[in-house]
């Protein structure tokens, strides 16, 4: 029987208020803000759309309520094409709500974020059944418990796993990274990971012949790559002109999976 999506992902997903402004403010300044936008964001979220729109059938199984961000996320998942029929419900549950300071001169952002209501699934709502019907699992390192049960009912069906990793304090990480099959990191959190410098030589050290890929981004200088624990190479970043860096390694994610 085939897959009934492409990429299943569980993570965190957030609701950016943007705020666009001539630059980045000094403390005690005043501005005027130039525009603002809301838009759909988050590690899941946002690669799950990419995805989306790159023409995979994307799902994504978080949990949500029934606020006003709440609302917003599933309007937003069911425009661009993601499948929001494994999500779970919980009354007081919502999205992680985000303030987004973007720098028009340079395109960099300033995130300011909240996680009260963020609830991550069940590790018993994640069954065999609703692995088997995905070729691909995407995890984050916000859903430390669910990740893991989902990854070992991933490989126990054969399915790869993708995993975005931002942040390395939950001490449950590690056994979370050994599940990932392509396990991609920013250049930061690899060089904290690995005490290295250099990314060919974090690549390196995070690679192994029982991963199929590792790379680390560094935005734009590009990502450096090995697979199956073979030699690393690099792939430089397109040349492009910088709007908002908002999501870009998130994109990348989705893109890859």
């Amino acid at each position: 029987m085939s897959a009934r999506w492409d990429v299943l992902g569980f993570g965190v997903v957030t609701v950016d208020d943007l705020l666009y402004v001539n630059r980045h403010p000094l403390p005690g300044s005043k501005m005027p803000v130039r525009n603002k936008q809301r838009q759909g964001g988050g590690l899941a979220g946002t690669a799950l759309v990419a995805a989306a729109r790159l023409g995979a059938k994307a799902a994504y199984c978080g949990v949500l309520g029934d606020d006003e961000l709440s609302r917003f996320t599933r309007r937003e998942f069911e425009r661009a094409g993601v499948d929001c029929a494994p999500t779970l419900y919980d009354p007081d549950a919502r999205p992680v709500h985000s303030i987004v300071i973007v720098d028009l001169s340079t395109g960099d952002r300033c995130i300011l974020f909240s996680t009260a209501g963020v609830v991550e699934p069940g590790a018993e709502k994640i069954t065999a059944d609703l692995l088997g019907n995905c070729r691909v699992l995407f995890v984050d390192h916000t859903v430390i418990e669910s990740g893991l049960r989902a990854a070992r009912l991933a490989h126990a069906h054969g399915i790869p796993v993708v995993g975005d990793i931002e942040a390395a304090r939950d001490p449950r990480l590690p056994d979370l990274i050994r599940q990932i099959d392509h396990l991609i990191l920013g250049i930061q959190l690899a060089s904290q990971m690995t005490g290295e410098s250099e990314p060919a030589a974090m690549v390196r050290a995070l690679s192994g012949p029982d991963r199929a890929c590792c790379a680390v981004t560094a935005g734009e200088r590009g990502c450096w790559y090995s697979e199956h624990d073979g030699g690393v190479f690099h792939f430089p970043a397109f040349r492009v002109p910088v709007v908002d860096t908002t999501g870009c390694g998130d994109v990348f994610h989705g893109a890859y999976g």
